[in-house]
Formats: structure tokens, sequence, C-alpha cells
């Protein structure tokens, strides 16, 4: 266990300390770009070609310097990112044109009047509210999910500009007037297979919630042979993750003969496409041929009006999407394809977002399911909140001392080398929405986990412009959603209902950190009595964000073998949870 801890301390010290510099240098940045504010006239006429009604929503300005892909897709949190100014937009009417606000949060560069000198390319867009009046007797304006998974420059009726070139000079802009003429048109639901086939179920939980209709919907992957064998009922595979189009990874047929090779920024991959296309048509013949286990495996969409997806565990912002996934989706999902429909015969499994959803409902529904995989989990410790300790640190962008700060680092490849820090993640998000409303990672962990505030927002856990952490919040956070306090907490309460269920897997140099949490969570399960935890912890040696257990393919690849790979681990300990008596063999043809 020492051992263990050492290791932390030499995986964080060093990367923590990368960034540098003087406090006066941080705070006469600060004091220029809230002491001035930039002349800047841009008017935005009121987009009538789209909309008739008084608008809500958030008004992005995009400065970009090419036009390799429109700005709205370069704002990003490393160097490459483009730049951005956001602004909240309430009850804008018809008729009405909006001069945007010179002292908008801007980010990288804080202000207008610290814009470099140039040629660049111009586009705004509308990201559109809805107003919601919950059952907690709050009115909140947030984005409703249209289909696409919470993309503020893909939803559906949100509107743009067309990119116009304009020059600046010493931080002016020229008098602009940027008309909203495009809009994002809806999309097209995918088509069922016989394979694949699409359910949508109203939730009376979360429609109660929210004070309106809302649905879960799932992607459901049917076994070889569940037309032929009727009377036959199956494990459910649940992967959890980020929102899902379709059952994405699995295709019929070869490769697109045709298909023009693209290069994979992240994984460093030419013709990563055909990669793709290829694993897809290998786990169709791997899925049908012999010898694989036969389940029911689903994708969940589960979108809220703050994210991709709800993290599948109830929370005071966004309602009980936790018991509506667990006792109204997956139910109606068993009872129409024939599952078995008992805890042992669910199990979960999935990567980052999905691995923290993995292990959530594992401990927070510990009968309801039968087994986790949760690979590169989000934070399951908040004492290393990537590398943050929510409890301990004051300030969770800085590591001071008494004569200098130190930026807090963000996300790193995988010799450590780090191209982000986390006060410029949270910038970027602050740009794209307040209120916790951009729909991006720090802001859906506050939605999740916070308890709102006297608007029906979620609490801040820091502070977005000065880093400084709210302990209150951070108690909260401990109680409800540490996974790793709670397994520790309640042990002697549901260790017997845990045993044999926990499988962690993290990269040792996740790109994001979140090794340090699963160091941490390892500790605590290892010293588990009465009875011992009996999974499993594993890690990659240099591997990077979504390593997922397989010691002998790259990142690019076994990304793509989840189901593959985890419905195989489950199918090795599934007699160790189910019951005696239990169906372990119809299936098995």
């Amino acid at each position: 266990m020492t051992t263990l801890n050492n290791t932390v301390i030499k995986v964080v010290l060093p990367v923590v300390f990368l960034f540098t510099f003087c406090v006066f240098s941080c705070s006469d940045r600060k004091d220029k770009t809230t002491d001035s504010s930039a002349s800047v006239d841009i008017q935005i006429p009121f987009p009538a070609d789209h909309y008739e009604d008084t608008l809500d929503g958030r008004l992005v300005l995009l400065i970009s310097k090419h036009m390799e892909t429109e700005p709205r897709f370069q704002l990003r949190d490393d160097s490459k990112t483009c730049q951005g100014f956001g602004m909240d937009v309430e009850d804008w009417k018809p008729d009405t044109p909006l001069q945007f606000d010179g002292e908008a949060f801007g980010y990288p560069v804080r202000s207008f009047l610290e814009l470099p000198s140039g040629e660049f390319f111009v586009q705004v867009v509308f990201h559109k509210y809805e107003t919601f009046h919950r059952a907690d007797g709050h009115v909140v304006k947030l984005p409703m999910d249209r289909g696409e998974g919470q993309q503020w420059n893909r939803a559906p009726g949100n509107l743009y500009s067309t990119p116009q070139k304009v020059t600046i000079s010493n931080g002016q802009l020229p008098e602009l007037s940027i008309k909203l003429d495009q809009k994002i048109p809806p999309i097209t639901e995918p088509e069922d297979t016989k394979y694949v086939k699409h359910i949508k179920i109203k939730s009376e939980l979360l429609s109660k919630f929210w004070g309106r209709d809302m649905y879960l919907g799932a992607h459901v992957l049917l076994p070889e042979g569940w037309e032929t064998h009727p009377n036959v009922k199956y494990p459910l595979a649940i992967m959890h993750g980020h929102f899902p189009n379709d059952f994405g990874g699995f295709r019929t047929s070869p490769p697109d003969p045709n298909l023009e090779p693209e290069y994979s920024e992240r994984f460093d991959v030419e013709g990563y496409n055909l990669i793709v296309q290829q694993e897809a048509y290998d786990f169709y013949k791997t899925w049908t041929g012999p010898n694989f286990p036969r389940v029911i495996a689903i994708k969940i969409q589960h979108p809220t009006p703050y994210y991709d997806d709800s993290y599948a565990v109830n929370s005071a912002a966004q309602g009980p999407y936790g018991d509506a996934i667990t006792y109204e989706l997956i139910p109606y999902i068993e009872q129409q394809f024939r599952g078995i429909g008992e805890g042992w015969s669910r199990f979960v499994y999935g990567g980052s977002t999905g691995g923290w959803e993995a292990l959530a409902v594992q401990v927070k529904y510990p009968n309801e399911y039968g087994m986790c995989f949760a690979a590169c989990p989000d934070p399951i410790d908040f004492r290393a909140y990537c590398l943050v300790n929510i409890y301990e640190d004051e300030n969770a962008y800085y590591q001071e001392g008494t004569f200098r700060k130190t930026l807090v680092a963000g996300h790193r490849d995988y010799l450590g080398n780090v191209d982000a820090t986390l006060r410029d993640m949270n910038y970027r998000e602050l740009v794209l929405g307040t209120k916790a409303r951009s729909g991006q990672q720090w802001d859906i962990w506050e939605a999740t986990y916070s308890p709102i505030n006297e608007e029906g927002y979620p609490k801040r856990i820091w502070d977005r412009l000065t880093g400084e952490i709210d302990k209150e919040v951070a108690a909260y956070w401990k109680e409800n959603y540490d996974l790793a306090y709670i397994l520790k907490r309640d042990w002697p309460k549901h260790g017997k209902d845990w045993e044999h269920k926990i499988h962690l897997y993290c990269g040792d140099m996740d790109n994001y950190y979140l090794n340090n949490a699963v160091y941490l969570t390892e500790n605590i399960l290892s010293e588990t009595t009465a009875p011992h935890y009996n999974g499993e912890v594993d890690y990659g040696d240099r591997a990077e964000h979504c390593w997922n257990g397989d010691h002998d393919n790259g990142n690019h690849i076994s990304r793509l073998r989840y189901h593959r790979m985890f419905i195989k681990k489950y199918l090795e300990k599934v007699d160790k949870v189910a019951p005696k008596g239990a169906d372990l063999k119809s299936w098995r043809y």
C-alpha cells in the first residue's frame, strides 16, 4: 500500500509543477481584462426566417485563422483551438437585433482587446434553450437534446452564420452585421435490421421531474438464433457511454471498397476509418459465429438537458435517471426481447464516462446488476478528481506558494507532455455556457454530483473564474457520488452484494490522469474483508485514455472490441454471481 501511494505522488507532482508563472503577471492579466472593454460593434438580426417567437439561448462568436473546417468545429482545449466569446440571450424578441457584448467572456483570449491583428474568419452560433417547469418548483432554461446527443455545434434547430473574412487591428473588429442564415436540420433516426432494433419509451419518472414528456431509448443487438429459439431467455449486456447514434461497431458487410482513407489525429493512424469498418465487420462474424455467448447487447440513449448522457444515476439537477434506466427502460427491453430479467443476468461495461457509469450503477444498485467492467473511468475517487483533491486542495487551477502559482495540468500524452491545463478546459466551457449549460465534461460532473442552487441550477464545485473550491459542495459529492468512498463506507452492508462484480482497467498514462483515482480505489478494494471483493484491477503500461485491459493491442483497436472482451469475461465468472438453479445453459447454443 505504501508503494502504491508513492506511485501516485510520482505521477502527479512532476506534471503539476510543469506550468509556472508569477502572481504579479496573473493578477495583471486579470485586471486588464476586467477593467477594460473593447469597442465591439457586432449586430445579429433576429432570425425571422427560422423562428417567429421569442428566443432564449447562448450566442457564441468564433474567430479562426483558417477554414479547413468551419470555426464552430475548431474550439478545443489545446493550442490548436480557435477563439470563442459567449453571451447569454434571454427574451430575444422578433425584429430586435442583438448587439454582441464587448465584455463577453473569451477563451483562450479573455478580452477582445487582446486579440492579435490580422485576417481571420468569423462565425456565430446560436444554441437554443427551452424553458422547463420542474417538479421541484424551479423554472430553468436549458438546451433540450434533439437527437444529436447534446452537441452545441450540431444540434438540430440551432442556428449559425456563414463564415466571413474580417481584419482585426489592435484588438478592434470592424463593424459587422452577422446573419444567422443557416439552420441545422433534423436527424434521421436509424432503421431496424435483422439484428439491430431501436426502441424509445416515455419515462414517467423523468417526465414528472422535468414537467414535460421525457424519453429514454436504446439500440438493441439481438443474438444469432434469437428468432429460431423462441423459448430461450438471455442475459443482458449493457454498454454504457456517450450518446450512441446507432449500435456502432457492428456491420454485416465488409468495408466500403471505395472508402477514402482518413487520418486519425487522436491515434496518429492513417486510414483509421477503414480499420473501424473492418473491426465492425469482424465483430459481426464473431457475434454470429459458433462458440460466442448468446446474449442481448444494448447501448442506451439517455441524453439530458445538460449532456449527452445522464451518468445513469439520480441527481438533484437532472432527476431520477438511475431509477428510470434501472426500473423502467431495462425491464421494458427484457420484456420485449426475452431477457432473463434478474440482477445476476445483467452486466454493465464501458469506458471513460461509460466506465464511471458501469461502476456507479453497480455501486448504487448492487442487486440489480450482476457484474461491472469499468475501463478508464471518470474520477471514481474524488481525492483524485483528475489532479485535484476536492477535500484538501483550496484551489483547483493552481498549486499556490508564497511567491508563485503553478497551473494544474489537464491533459497529457503518454510521455507526459501537457497540452492543456485544467483552467483552459474550464474556461472553454464557460464560453459555451453559464450555469453548467455548456454540455461539456466539467459541467456535467457538476450537473450530476452537485446539489442545486437557489435558481435550480447545479452548485459549482469551484468558482469557474478563480478555481476556489467550495467545501460544502465537496462534502455533498463525497457522501453521494464518491464511488470509492461509498464502497468503503458501505462494504459492511453490501460487501456480499458486490463480491465478484467489480473489475477496473486503466492506462497508467491516462490522458486525463484518471489512473490516480483507480490507484486509490484499488487500495480500498484490496483491504476489503468478509468478503474480499474478488474482482480485478489492471493497468496498461504507458497506455492512454480508453485502455480497457487489452495488453496485446493499441487503444485504437481495443476500444473497438468492448463487446467481444467483456461479454466473454462475464461468461467466465457468471457462475460466481448466479443463484443456485439459475439457467446458465439454454442461451449457450
